[in-house]
């Protein structure tokens, strides 16, 4: 049987969207053998890859409260600590938590801002890339790690496959940001999340011939970046979603 990578991408709350997927996955029997994920992507996939039911990590993610996990850095080069969610990654995941202590491979994009581009981790310490990869630049304070200054991986590839090459035989790449073509801009806050949206989506679309399959809830487009208060409804998308094109997903996979 040849081996599956599985992408996941980016997306703040719309993340949410790939647990669901990967719910529907192991109901369709569907074992990824590899996974990358930058930012949401690759939180699902290291709390996947560690043993977590996907119900599960839905349940730690509504328990968390997002004031818990904002705390000002004046004079940092971000505005916010991720210092909460580190300490939760280590209380969840252990201490001294590696890549080799996962049950499935998994690759992890992050941006160096020095060098100004994407650097993948796999192996070693685990904490470090995975706070880094959805650390977004100027809101967050950026990770300082083996001589470089890491950030949202997500700002020049959103969805890592080119991470999963030589690595696995067909590729799945699941996008959680599906562009919203009758948004209207009504303020400031609207403006600087669909310019983000844009921009990121653009480098998608550049790389999505690099997958075999392609998975993008539609109804994803409806949710805000920040919408974790509808993390039940966002986590339904992704399953209801991928149950309903598992005709096509089963033959491909099968056929794989």
């Amino acid at each position: 049987m040849k081996r599956i990578g599985l992408a996941l991408s980016g997306g703040a709350a719309r993340g949410i969207a790939h647990l669901g997927v990967l719910k529907a996955f192991d109901e369709l029997g569907i074992k990824p053998s590899i996974l990358s994920g930058v930012s949401s992507g690759a939180i699902v996939g290291v709390f996947y890859a560690a043993g977590y039911s996907p119900d599960d990590t839905l349940r730690l993610i509504k328990e968390l409260r997002i004031y818990r996990i904002m705390r000002l850095a004046i004079g940092q080069v971000g505005i916010l600590h991720l210092d909460e969610v580190e300490k939760l990654y280590h209380r969840y995941l252990g201490d001294q938590a590696t890549f080799e202590d996962l049950a499935i491979p998994v690759i992890i994009g992050a941006t160096d801002m020095h060098a100004g581009v994407t650097v993948n981790f796999s192996s070693g310490n685990l904490i470090k890339p995975l706070i880094a990869s959805s650390a977004v630049p100027v809101l967050y304070r950026p990770v300082q790690y083996e001589g470089m200054l890491l950030n949202d991986g997500g700002l020049l590839d959103n969805l890592p496959l080119e991470a999963l090459t030589g690595k696995c035989d067909f590729k799945i790449g699941v996008h959680s940001n599906p562009l919203n073509h009758d948004a209207r801009i009504t303020s400031l806050r609207s403006m600087i999340e669909r310019t983000a949206h844009l921009a990121i989506n653009n480098n998608v679309q550049l790389r999505r011939h690099l997958c075999d399959f392609f998975i993008e809830p539609p109804a994803l487009k409806y949710y805000r970046l920040m919408s974790f208060s509808k993390a039940d409804e966002l986590f339904e998308v992704g399953y209801t979603y991928t149950m309903s094109i598992k005709k096509e997903l089963l033959q491909v996979t099968i056929s794989a």
